[in-house]
């Protein structure tokens, strides 16, 4: 008989469980790495530093990844708002309508005081200079638009600023503001300058009034005059033109006149030369063709007898007595 072995199933090993802690640990690394997604809206520009270093300066509108912190930290910013400084007072006193007489009087170059208020508008141009170049940009900003509006005012007479020159200061300033801003790396683009207020210390208030209203006057009586000559010139000229063309006229008409009588003499005196009886006869009958139509005639016949009567009549003629 036949002994048949039978081997013993061999007992399957089973896998250690997973330690609550360990698994607790993935699932805070793992939503720490998703942590670092994050979305730079179509109006926002990015800024992203590594252990505090800057390493994408400039991060484009989108969905990005950056390590969560503390490895790598995200800045947005909003580079097409734009922001607004006040030189010669706060944001809040516009409203208002107050100044701080300290941070508003400048020196014109005359020599006047005067209180002024500008408004001065700028974008982000680089997001990393302007998040880490200076700690209050819009100090900066406020410092240099204000320096060089105190520069370009004290070449100016003050009642240029007051009237005239203001948008070429305004021109000018933002130039030259924008210019030492780049130079100064803060990441700024100047958009505007606007001088809101120009006016002359409470002190001196009324006298200035008087000035511009003088001025103004004397703007007033010149355009006045002007227009006034604007229109009696033209006329003038016109009335003259008439006078010499009539003169020329009545020129041209006497020279002919003269002109035919002359003609007509000559013609006369050569006929005379040929038959002096004949002509002269002629010439008096013409003369008395002229001469007795105008005249009123009384017609006598040759006995001498005339009806008296008939000369207190206003009859141009009479009738002939018999």
């Amino acid at each position: 008989m036949s002994s048949v072995l039978l081997a013993a199933p061999e007992k399957v090993k089973e896998s250690p469980r997973m330690h609550p802690a360990r698994r607790w640990a993935l699932v805070v690394f793992g939503a720490w790495l998703l942590w670092g997604v994050y979305l730079v809206a179509p109006d926002q520009q990015a800024v992203v530093t590594t252990w505090g270093a800057v390493t994408s300066p400039r991060v484009l509108p989108g969905l990005h990844y950056a390590l969560p912190w503390p490895i790598q930290q995200v800045y947005k910013l909003k580079v097409h708002q734009l922001r607004r400084t006040v030189i010669g007072g706060d944001v809040a006193d516009i409203p208002l309508g107050r100044l701080q007489p300290a941070a508003s009087e400048f020196l014109s170059g005359d020599m006047n005081l005067f209180n002024v208020r500008v408004v001065a508008q700028y974008s982000v141009s680089e997001p990393r200079d302007f998040l880490f170049r200076a700690e209050d940009v819009d100090k900066v900003v406020g410092a240099v638009v204000e320096s060089e509006l105190a520069r370009r005012m004290a070449h100016t007479a003050v009642d240029n600023i007051m009237t005239t020159d203001k948008v070429a200061i305004q021109n000018d300033v933002l130039r030259t503001a924008q210019q030492s801003l780049e130079g100064y790396h803060v990441g700024v683009a100047l958009s505007s300058i606007n001088i809101e207020s120009v006016a002359p210390p409470p002190d001196a208030a009324d006298a200035f009034r008087d000035v511009a209203g003088a001025r103004a006057d004397a703007i007033r009586y010149v355009n006045e005059a002007q227009g006034y000559a604007n229109d009696l010139l033209p006329r003038a000229h016109g009335e003259a033109e008439q006078m010499e063309q009539a003169a020329q006229a009545y020129k041209g008409g006497k020279i002919n006149h003269a002109m035919g009588d002359a003609a007509r003499f000559d013609e006369v005196a050569a006929e005379y030369s040929k038959a002096p009886e004949v002509t002269s006869t002629r010439v008096y009958i013409e003369a008395l063709e002229q001469i007795l139509p105008q005249m009123r005639k009384l017609i006598v016949d040759s006995s001498g007898n005339l009806d008296l009567s008939i000369i207190g009549k206003d009859d141009n003629s009479a009738a002939p007595s018999k």
